[in-house]
């Protein structure tokens, strides 16, 4: 006998209710707390819109699911648009100029890869229903570290521009010097990953493993499954924080100076 998934979760207005009560409840702690980097950074409201925009792109994509997963085509233009945000979305939050496309190196370099040996293997179909959640599930996960990453490694070489300097002044090569610095700060990303991994069963019950249960899928497959999906999310997020540190270590993903901003709404002027 298994659980249904309405029994877990009725859509319903209480439901409603109860997501725009934590909404707020997340806006405002971190208004009350003064949760915001800086003065420029308004979180709460990022928050707010963050839950708006979910609850409308779940919303589309609920509509369009069924096209996404039973043509090629719909599958492949799923996966691009997927694939598209992503990179967006982490090469604006590392960087404002022209080299925030770079991140689709890390995430691609992790992810393309796996993807290929899981259609090659035969483990997994070129079937949306299949393809579309496992490669969401580490597109997403590339794409938390690759933010993770990138902002630690930039800070701390910001922060420590005086060390980078002194390393070149003993011979080091500006990569070097550089990777020296970001690498160790950037290797922090990889800690949810592993403590999601290290701890499951133990303190949570990941997304594929109930999602398998709920289909009907034994908790041995249930348990295979999400074994896959946490070790090869470790794998994936490896490459793309390697990738990313070297992007930024050879100054081709980097943060534009505190003059640019100045010097270009001077030039709009």
């Amino acid at each position: 006998m298994t659980l249904s998934a309405r029994s877990l979760l009725p859509v319903n207005a209480t439901l409603g209710v109860l997501l725009v009560v934590l909404l707020a409840v997340a806006a405002g702690v971190a208004y009350w707390f003064h949760l915001s980097p800086d003065s420029s950074t308004n979180r709460p409201r990022e928050i707010v819109v963050a839950g708006v925009r979910a609850a409308v792109q779940l919303a589309v994509v609920s509509s369009v699911i069924t096209w996404a997963v039973t043509t090629v085509a719909g599958l492949l233009a799923f996966l691009v648009v997927m694939f598209g945000v992503a990179v967006r979305t982490a090469g604006r939050r590392l960087t404002s100029n022209r080299t925030w496309w770079l991140t689709a190196a890390p995430i691609a370099a992790g992810v393309v890869p796996a993807v290929a040996a899981l259609l090659l293997t035969g483990l997994v179909p070129l079937k949306g229903i299949a393809l579309v959640p496992i490669t969401g599930i580490l597109i997403g996960g590339t794409l938390t570290v690759t933010v993770l990453a990138g902002r630690r490694a930039l800070d701390e070489l910001e922060q420590r521009r005086g060390e980078v300097e002194a390393a070149m002044a003993l011979g080091f090569l500006d990569r070097d010097a550089r990777m020296e610095i970001a690498r160790p700060a950037a290797s922090d990303a990889l800690l949810p990953g592993l403590d999601q991994t290290r701890t499951v069963g133990l303190v949570t019950l990941p997304g594929a493993f109930v999602g398998m249960l709920l289909s009907g899928a034994s908790p041995v497959m249930a348990g295979a499954v999400q074994l896959f999906v946490l070790i090869a999310l470790m794998a994936v997020q490896s490459i793309a924080v390697a990738v990313t540190v070297e992007l930024i270590a050879r100054r081709r993903l980097f943060r534009p100076a505190a003059g640019d901003h100045v010097n270009g709404a001077a030039r709009g002027q």
